[in-house]
């Protein structure tokens, strides 16, 4: 299979064209290299490699010629440094799929898996001991300035249990990024019913492994805690550190797009499906500092108090389904993938010279 990967010189999309190497499949990369995520010149994949912008229409339909299915890495990423980042996270992510959406039904291209997000639901699931499952709305400023950090239900205040969301549960993103992945569904979906095509979303969670991208706004916390500690510095671990995530090595997240690109056909025309791509092991955030700084060999996280709005408190996966219809499985464990991370090289800071 002649597979494109949009973004494939990126940290996920670099991993998913070795993934589709290693099963047979033949990857064509289009990536911009846009200086936020190749502050210098990466290793190029092997094969043929197009540098060109995603919202490129002539370029996008010129690199789908004999493509078989498109893999949609490319976005921009992370919280970023404040809403002026609106505009080009819009651009990029929304814009940009829908021009690649475009093409694929002007090119007769009917397969996608797309680099969807847990950022689509907000806050996770949880649990009041009196209203059962609720849905908590945003924590309120005042309450993070007092180290109030706990969701409440919102319907008598009580303490909640924090689960595992599944796909079905309602969308609720809470900042732009979270935004544009969930109007990328979307477009998928819209594009999916116009032209009959299938499509999925591999929902990812907190992804991380050798390549990620050093002492950028634009990474994900195991980035900048690993980056802290390569400068000789504390990882700064926000909140008390009890928000819980799923962390993902990204080789599994690879595997997963490899997968899934094989069963794509097989899967419904004319919709969207959602799955969740996470390893089924929640650890907070404060475990995953203290787990890579022992494996770093120091010095040991600080736990500052800081929050940002636009952050959740808990959301961890529930990827049975993921498991159970396509037979995926994680591979890499917390502490073996927390161990080998530690120990990889992180994507150079530097600036473009």
């Amino acid at each position: 299979m002649r597979v494109l990967v949009t973004g494939g010189a990126g940290f996920i999309g670099s991993h998913i064209v070795s993934a589709l190497s290693a099963a047979g499949h033949e990857a064509v990369v289009l990536d911009a290299l846009s200086a936020d995520a190749h502050p210098v010149a990466p290793v190029l994949p092997e094969g043929e490699f197009l540098r060109a912008d995603v919202r490129d229409a002539v370029a996008v339909r010129a690199v789908l010629r004999g493509v078989d299915a498109v893999c949609h890495q490319a976005a921009m990423v992370g919280l970023g440094k404040g809403f002026g980042d609106a505009p080009e996270y819009v651009s990029r992510n929304d814009l940009g799929t829908a021009v690649l959406l475009s093409a694929m039904a002007d090119a007769g291209v009917r397969r996608l898996v797309l680099a969807g997000s847990m950022v689509v639901y907000g806050e996770g699931r949880y649990e009041c001991a009196v209203h059962g499952v609720v849905r908590p709305g945003p924590r309120r400023p005042e309450d993070l300035v007092e180290g109030r950090f706990e969701p409440r239900c919102p319907g008598c205040g009580a303490g909640l249990v924090p689960g595992l969301v599944g796909e079905d549960a309602p969308l609720d993103p809470r900042n732009v990024y979270a935004t544009t992945k969930l109007a990328q569904e979307h477009l998928a979906a819209a594009w999916a019913r116009a032209v009959g095509g299938a499509a999925v979303s591999l929902r990812y969670h907190n992804v991380y492994g050798a390549g990620m991208p050093r002492d950028t706004p634009y990474a994900g916390v195991a980035s900048l805690f690993r980056s802290a500690l390569a400068r000789g510095e504390a990882p700064r671990v926000f909140e008390d550190g009890g928000q819980r995530r799923d962390f993902v090595h990204v080789r599994d997240v690879a595997g997963a797009n490899a997968l899934v690109l094989e069963a794509v056909s097989g899967l419904p025309g004319g919709a969207l499906t959602a799955y969740n791509t996470g390893s089924g092991e929640p650890h907070t955030v404060g475990e995953m500092a203290a787990a890579l700084a022992r494996a770093y060999g120091g010095p040991e996280p600080v736990v500052t108090g800081e929050f940002r709005l636009g952050d959740v408190r808990h959301v961890t996966a529930d990827s049975s389904r993921l498991r159970r219809e396509l037979g995926w499985r994680p591979a890499v464990g917390f502490a073996e993938g927390m161990a080998e991370f530690a120990r990889s090289e992180q994507r150079s800071s530097a600036a473009v010279g």
